[in-house]
């Protein structure tokens, strides 16, 4: 399962846990790191917990991938829902740390089947609640 352009590997526990937030619902959100050469669960957000649990999970001054499960009423008036992909990398993250998530992100998310909103963010303002239901509609 290593990615060729950075040596790392997706573990199986990552889709496992995609799968049922997106299927069951299990989940609110998942983010990963990267450790030991390869992606992994870092947390598991529960269904209860909001966007502002999600935001505030992700470290300031390290990368990170995530997914959210955003729900939403539509301009019809449904309640939908979409899968959002995050890659967070903050500014004050390291380069090597920077470099090795960028050059990863694009297989890890072919692995995710399902994702419907990719949103790569330097700062929480790029990811604000705002930003997210702008990209809904």
């Amino acid at each position: 399962m290593a990615n060729s352009a950075s040596g790392l590997a997706v573990h199986d526990d990552c889709k496992i846990k995609f799968v049922d937030l997106k299927s069951k619902r299990s989940f609110r959100y998942i983010i990963f790191k990267i450790a030991d050469m390869q992606v992994v669960v870092e947390k598991l957000g529960q269904p209860e917990e909001n966007y502002d649990d999600f935001a505030a999970s992700l470290p300031a001054d390290e990368c990170r991938y995530a997914v959210y499960d955003f729900d939403f009423v539509s301009t019809d008036n449904c309640q939908k829902s979409k899968i959002f992909f995050i890659s967070w990398s903050p500014d004050t993250a390291k380069i090597r740390s920077k470099m090795v998530y960028a050059s990863s992100k694009d297989r890890f998310r072919r692995e995710l089947d399902g994702i419907q909103v990719e949103l790569q963010a330097t700062d929480p303002s790029e990811m604000s609640i705002d930003v997210v239901k702008g990209r809904v509609y």
